[in-house]
């Protein structure tokens, strides 16, 4: 793959925050054809959203879901929403979305503009499928699309005098997101992500995907808003 190749870690509360929001995923369509048109190629991940938390909680007033299934439930969400912008992308896409980042022989020989990848397994977080992919096509930029403008140094819904972080190396942002992963963490990028992120040598930007201005400025090599990782 050239240099120009990209993956992106989508957020899945961008794609499904309550509903689908086809506004931002026409928005993100643009954005992304602009970056092919310039020579762009880009891996793209996605998470569930709300998909996955409305199936739970409906589950779990007709019985017991444990959390396994609940896992479970979250993946396919994940692979829902990667059909849905498979589709979307149909001209550039490739035919398949990648559901195990183990298996990546039609990946590894495609042709396509966009490559679209989803959950694999449980214990395994869509953040850590995004480095394994970058790791396989030797990726070295991987752009975290959230709800979230920036780290920072504690969480600022619970610290007020909580600071936001421009630039960090992975061995203190690894001390603000400790080593173990936890599924209902909110952490803006996976712990263990980030340990094989930072052996790979690789450079995590985080984002607000719904300032798509902001994250094309990131693809046009601009002065952006957000915390690069490396």
């Amino acid at each position: 793959m050239n240099k120009k190749t990209i993956v992106i870690s989508l957020g899945g509360s961008l794609i499904v925050p309550e509903e689908i929001d086809w506004k931002f995923v026409k928005q993100f369509k643009k954005v992304i054809e602009n970056g092919i048109a310039k020579g762009f190629r880009f891996i793209i991940i996605t998470g569930g959203g709300k998909t996955a938390r409305k199936y739970i909680e409906a589950g779990a007033k007709v019985g017991d879901i444990d959390s396994e299934d609940k896992d479970w439930i979250g993946i396919h969400a994940t692979r829902l929403n990667a059909h849905f912008l498979r589709t979307i992308f149909k001209e550039h896409a490739h035919p398949t979305i990648n559901k195990n980042p183990y298996d990546l022989e039609s990946f590894l020989k495609a042709k396509e503009s966009i490559l679209v990848a989803a959950g694999y397994r449980p214990g395994n977080s869509t953040d850590y499928i995004a480095v394994l992919l970058a790791k396989h096509f030797d990726v070295k930029k991987i752009a975290n699309l959230s709800n979230i403008d920036h780290v920072y140094d504690k969480d600022p819904r619970k610290f007020a005098d909580a600071k936001k972080i421009k630039e960090i190396n992975w061995s203190d942002f690894q001390k603000i997101v400790g080593d173990t992963w936890d599924p209902g963490a909110n952490v803006p990028f996976d712990p263990i992500a980030s340990k094989l992120a930072a052996k790979e040598g690789m450079e995590v930007v985080i984002l607000n995907g719904k300032k798509l201005g902001n994250f094309q400025k990131y693809l046009d090599g601009e002065k952006f808003s957000g915390t690069i990782i490396s």
